[in-house]
């Protein structure tokens, strides 16, 4: 990433001009960047001094700026002061801004982007399981998911968006025996579908509940459809399958989401036997009243974090989950050669994924270490915790529909004049960007309480907050085009040649500022994928949001004192237009042009 490397540039001069006054090797400068720009670009903390020395680290943070200061000849360095125990170095602000600027303005939606890697790294994410509702519980894994396999090829990786759906197991053997024994006749559309399978399960987990000798029926189903030997139970389970999977596709078209590559249950469960078997054969794991087990804890060095008991097989030989998932990571390994797996799944699953990669490590899998996972709390209503098994969540189609209503009358409010079709355009990219961000910026690790008007609010810390920011950018420099004939034939003008044309002496502290934050996208995407938390990249836009609308409202660009400032202002509000794109295009969101 080039606006790295030039930052990584000034980094190295400072440690190069601090070792040689500490007389000191430059590895040992390490510098830190300071919370508060004002306080300047990069600080040396003189803690580790002061045993050294045997003075106060304030004292010598002191003494250290000012010699500094008197020595300084580096041309990007414009001062250093002590602040406490700090030492600060100020960045030369026009240096800067005419960098940053340029190299945004040239590279646009490639800007920050890194170098082709041959890392290669799976994402799999939203694993919604065919015979049950997709709901918007299911809206945040898939947000997450679909945001870092976009943050990690954006940083140049390659990227295999995987998606790992449990087509059968005991919740479809229910839904087909309540189906069978009574929803045969029921009448419902290919609109409506979606909501009557949904019912059907529900229905399914009552029954089941209520008179646990019913479950016989539902077990023998799953048997059958493991062995594959009943051949009209076989047709019954692909047609509705299907109709699970046509609904998902619709969904995650709305939701910008593709994928490289589906798992399914049902093609990991003849390996996942094939695996307990050889585990069994090798004394690993073994066969407790029919079914065959591991012991974690005979492996678990670990006694703070019991893994306990992990059941791999039922009596009746059918497929759990937890031998599934370790078919899932030899597919995946084999399969694509990665060298890496993201598992973007549930909060609830995290004792069952260590058990999994524990087993995994114990079977001498070598890519055992490479497994990790990034678990995501729940997603709850306001009344409280949302279940497809009783039913009480909210269908991903019904909230859709609630935010479009909500947010068509706020668009018609604003644009009375726009015509149905750009309304309902923009209700679209409003409504998902509403939907996602409420997902996307919250830490994963705590549950969300999904309220439509917080989500939707244009004024707050939200989606439609960030697209109309862009959209008021993308009518400033559409104004600045229209009303400038030198620029009215070819848009781009605005770019050509700009060291020559653009002053940026006049430039003062309130854009230093904006450009400060922008010189900080590449690190924040950065720091985004090696922490796997995209609320990193959502703070980071809405920061970069907020300060320039307090620039633009205390600031007049269109109408600046002269054509040379108006010309200076106008390429910073393009670049941070081109950031702002750049954020939306990494979390999955579209950045209409008007709003």
């Amino acid at each position: 990433m080039e606006s790295n490397k030039k930052r990584d540039s000034k980094v190295t001069e400072i440690q190069k001009i601090v070792a040689k006054e500490l007389k000191k090797k430059e590895e040992e400068i390490i510098l830190e960047i300071p919370k508060d720009i004002l306080l300047g670009d990069y600080a040396f903390p003189c803690f580790l001094l002061a045993k050294e020395k045997r003075q106060s680290p304030i004292l010598i943070a002191k003494e250290l700026a000012e010699n500094l200061q008197k020595k300084n000849k580096y041309n990007d360095v414009e001062k250093i002061v002590a602040t406490g125990p700090y030492v600060n170095f100020f960045i030369n602000k026009k240096n800067l801004a005419a960098e940053i600027l340029i190299e945004i303005a040239e590279k646009k939606e490639k800007y920050g982007s890194g170098t082709k890697k041959k890392e290669r790294v799976m994402v799999e994410f939203s694993q919604a399981n065919t015979h049950k509702a997709f709901h918007v519980g299911h809206v945040r894994g898939t947000s997450v998911g679909e945001s870092l396999a976009r943050i990690f090829a954006f940083l140049g990786y390659k990227t295999i968006r995987a998606n790992y759906q449990g087509d059968t197991g005991a919740h479809v053997a229910k839904w087909l025996w309540c189906y069978l024994k009574y929803h045969k006749d029921d009448k419902y559309d290919k609109h409506t579908r979606a909501e009557w399978m949904a019912q059907v399960y529900v229905d399914a987990v009552k029954r089941l509940e209520e008179n646990e000798k019913l479950n016989l029926g539902s077990k023998e189903i799953n048997r059958k459809l493991e062995a594959r030997e009943d051949s009209e139970l076989m047709k019954l389970w692909q047609k509705t399958r299907s109709w699970s999977l046509e609904e998902f596709e619709s969904v995650y078209k709305d939701l910008n989401t593709f994928f490289d590559h589906y798992f399914f249950e049902s093609e990991a469960e003849e390996l996942a036997r094939d695996i307990v078997d050889r585990m069994v054969e090798k004394g690993i794991a073994e066969i407790d009243d029919g079914a065959a087990i591991i012991r974690l804890d005979k492996h678990n060095t670990d006694k703070k974090n019991d893994l306990g008991v992990f059941v791999l097989l039922r009596s009746d030989r059918t497929a759990l989950y937890s031998s599934k998932d370790l078919a899932l990571a030899e597919l995946k390994f084999n399969k694509y050669k990665i060298d890496k797996s993201i598992y973007v799944v549930g909060a609830a699953q995290t004792h069952h994924l260590k058990q999994v990669f524990k087993t995994l490590e114990i079977i001498g899998f070598k890519q055992a270490k490479l497994c990790q996972h990034v678990a995501f709390a729940e997603v709850r209503l306001p009344t409280g915790k949302m279940s497809s098994r009783t039913g009480d969540n909210i269908l991903y189609k019904d909230m859709k529909q609630m935010v479009f209503d909500y947010t068509r009358e706020e668009t018609i409010k604003r644009h009375a004049e726009w015509k149905k079709e750009k309304v309902e355009s923009a209700v679209n990219a409003i409504s998902i960007a509403a939907i996602k961000f409420d997902m996307l910026s919250r830490d994963n690790n705590k549950p969300i309480v999904f309220d439509i008007k917080r989500a939707c609010d244009f004024e707050g810390e939200t989606g439609p907050y960030i697209q109309y920011t862009n959209a008021r950018i993308n009518s400033i420099v559409r104004k600045y085009h229209e009303s400038n004939k030198e620029s009215a034939n070819k848009e781009n003008k605005l770019i050509l040649n700009i060291s020559a044309d653009i002053n940026f002496s006049v430039l003062g502290e309130k854009e230093q500022k904006l450009v400060a934050l922008m010189s900080n996208f590449s690190k924040t995407v950065q720091e985004t994928a090696d922490n796997l938390k995209t609320i990193l990249l959502t703070r980071y836009v809405l920061d970069l949001c907020q300060e320039f609308n307090v620039y633009y409202h205390a600031t007049p660009v269109l109408k600046a004192e002269n054509h040379e400032i108006t010309r200076a202002r106008i390429l910073l509000v393009y670049a941070v237009g081109i950031i702002i794109k750049n954020c939306l295009n990494l979390l999955g969101i579209d950045a209409p042009e008007e709003m």
